[in-house]
């Protein structure tokens, strides 16, 4: 079962998504919060596996929430649900903590999904945000090996779990992928995942 926190000023939107997430049994809703301050508290007692975390609150918004939460509950994914979709929220949430993105109209099945994806460690980013945030490296300028290394850091794998399934070393797969984010432009794993989501195919 993933446990899940939901952040939203509005009641009526909070029980709406409450209700659209139990649809298939999988997900509980073990929390809701009014804003980033009552979000954190409410992380910190019930500890859920991912937060759905509105980003226009009062008192406290997403971002400052999104921070929180990560500060006081590692483990938890943040997926930021919001109306707004241009590049500096979005960039915003991802550097504070946000593992994922996705916009209040997106379909209820979606909204499942990223949940689910969020859980196992994926990036779930909506398709309409993503084209505006990520750049456009050429997926040739990757050698096979970058690209072997970049996939699986897109699906969540550690970079333990990378050597292992490569038998390479830790090194070398830290070497891959500073080279990959050389390459496609980005500073960090999310960033570089999400692009591999968009660029290539496993």
């Amino acid at each position: 079962m993933i446990r899940v926190l939901v952040v939203d000023d509005h009641a009526m939107v909070r029980a709406g998504l409450s209700a659209v997430l139990a649809t298939d049994g999988d997900i509980e809703v073990v929390a809701q919060a009014e804003n980033g301050t009552d979000a954190v508290a409410q992380a910190r007692t019930q500890r859920p596996d991912v937060v759905l975390m509105d980003l226009s609150m009062p008192v406290s918004d997403g971002i400052e929430g999104t921070r929180g939460v990560r500060a006081a509950v590692p483990d938890a994914a943040v997926v930021v649900l919001t109306s707004f979709s241009d590049r500096e929220r979005v960039e915003r949430a991802l550097r504070a903590g946000a593992v994922g993105y996705q916009l209040k109209d997106a379909e209820p099945e979606a909204l499942r999904a990223a949940v689910r994806a969020a859980s196992v460690g994926q990036v779930p980013l909506d398709p309409r945000v993503a084209g505006a945030l990520l750049p456009n490296a050429p997926t040739h300028a990757l050698s096979p090996r970058e690209r072997e290394v970049l996939l699986l850091a897109a699906k969540g794998l550690a970079n333990k779990q990378i050597a292992r399934a490569l038998e390479i070393t830790e090194r070398t797969v830290k070497a891959h992928l500073g080279s990959v984010y050389r390459q496609i432009g980005v500073a960090d794993r999310t960033s570089a995942a999400l692009w591999a989501r968009d660029h290539l195919s496993a």
